[in-house]
């Protein structure tokens, strides 16, 4: 070796200096190894996932077609979202994808993933990056019950 510091010479080293590498709002169905497959990084020693799935009832109603919209801006407040949760946390990687559109029950609606140093570091940085997307992404939730009403959530 000529005695200089190469990326290889250090694994990590490049992915903590870019650790937000997957943010998306689309809508076409997600993948769990997508997200997880982002974060990986060689001094992480912990990664948190998050997935969250469309489920069958909501506050004691049963959900017969569930759909989400988004603000155009929602992928800018989504990096916005994990450029905080990487300035709070020593974050390694960080990947987070949610669905838009018309989804069925157990369809993936969001998944996120964090991996740091360690399993507690990546633990709460994944629960910040869940609920700061879904309390400040402009990401709405319309949901038809099977007794005819509907409600927005989020909105």
């Amino acid at each position: 070796m000529d005695g200089m510091a190469h990326s290889y010479d250090h694994p990590g080293e490049l992915a903590a200096a870019h650790p937000i590498r997957l943010l998306a709002v689309r809508d076409t169905p997600l993948s769990v190894d997508e997200v997880f497959g982002a974060v990986g990084d060689a001094a992480a020693g912990g990664t948190a996932l998050f997935v969250g799935t469309v489920r069958n009832h909501d506050g004691g109603a049963e959900v017969g077609a569930l759909g989400y919209s988004a603000h155009p801006t929602a992928e800018a407040e989504l990096r916005r979202v994990a450029e905080k949760v990487v300035a709070d946390f020593p974050v390694r990687a960080l990947a987070a994808v949610h669905r838009v559109g018309d989804l069925a029950i157990g369809d993936l609606a969001v998944v996120v993933a964090v991996s740091c140093p360690h399993r507690a570091e990546a633990f709460a940085a994944c629960r910040r990056l869940i609920d700061d997307l879904k309390r400040e992404v402009p990401i709405w939730k319309h949901q038809s019950f099977a007794d005819g009403t509907e409600e927005w959530v989020g909105a």
